[in-house]
């Protein structure tokens, strides 16, 4: 059964100790099984003390980030190379440390828009720092997703079947690929055919909106790509991601291009994105199934 979780991004910009408690008892509150916490600085985390909160709450979490142009692990400079393994492995660390399930996000290149293709031995480089990555990540029964973004945040992993192959080179079975809803729908011609393509490769997946805000009130096709992970056999989690100036700050802000309020309702939005995911799993789960009695009967 697929966990749903909610970007901590959705109650605060950053993890202070206040904001730390506030999202992990407002996100158990509504309902949620884990909490996505950003990482751009794994250190200041408090993992000893953000662990209490997360257990006290009864849900779990899990990490993402990207790296930057200082840590670009596919840039195929040793002493960028260098700097990148070690903050994936501090990251690792302190996700360790937190009970943390998926490390997830840009973690193959810098998080930033690029003004030259990457490379084929960019490429190499950045996969060959992830399996040694991947080897201690298992060590600590850690799945990294390899996150799909559109173009103006990494110029390596824009599609699904780049990340595929990618994983293919990694050769780690602990490196998943992550997609996201809203990435895809700028990408992938067809993105319910791009899930069935990844298949067992998927290792966790976002939902949002073409427009960031709440769910379902956008250009997604929601209801084909719940269908293609369930028929995919895809159980691993499932959170949701939203911005809002309303919430998020700098770097986000400048990163993502978040320049208006597409809520001002955090409660609200979380609330309506669990009804709304719940609805659309069990509808495709119902399809699904009279599909497949259908075909049995046929046959």
């Amino acid at each position: 059964m697929n966990k749903l979780g909610l970007h901590a991004n959705v109650w605060v910009a950053g993890w202070s100790e206040d904001e730390a408690a506030l999202a992990i008892a407002k996100t158990a509150e509504t309902g949620f099984d884990l909490i996505e916490i950003p990482a751009l600085d794994a250190g200041r985390l408090r993992p000893a003390e953000t662990r209490k909160r997360l257990d006290a709450a009864g849900i779990g979490c899990t990490l993402s980030l990207g790296l930057d142009a200082g840590t670009d692990i596919s840039s195929g400079d040793p002493a960028l190379m260098k700097a990148g393994e070690d903050k994936l492995r501090t990251t690792l660390s302190v996700a360790r440390d937190l009970g943390a399930t998926h490390v997830c996000g840009i973690l193959y290149s810098a998080f930033q828009k690029y003004f030259e293709p990457p490379t084929q031995a960019g490429i190499e480089a950045s996969a060959e720092v992830m399996s040694r990555v991947a080897g201690y990540a298992a060590e600590n029964g850690i799945t990294l997703g390899m996150e799909v973004v559109n173009r103006y945040e990494s110029n390596v992993l824009n599609t699904a079947a780049q990340a595929v192959a990618y994983c293919r080179m990694v050769d780690a079975p602990n490196v998943k690929v992550h997609l996201d809803a809203y990435h895809m729908h700028i990408e992938e011609p067809n993105p319910v055919e791009a899930i069935r393509a990844t298949g067992a490769d998927l290792g966790y997946f976002h939902t949002g909106e073409s427009h960031r805000g709440y769910i379902g009130s956008g250009s997604i096709d929601h209801a084909g790509l719940f269908r293609a992970l369930v028929e995919s056999g895809y159980d691993g989690p499932i959170t949701y991601e939203s911005f809002s100036s309303e919430v998020v700050g700098q770097p986000l802000t400048g990163i993502l291009g978040i320049w208006r309020n597409t809520w001002t309702d955090g409660e609200d939005l979380a609330r309506h994105a669990l009804g709304f995911t719940h609805a659309q799993l069990k509808a495709a789960r119902e399809t699904v199934q009279r599909s497949s009695g259908f075909t049995e009967m046929e046959v």
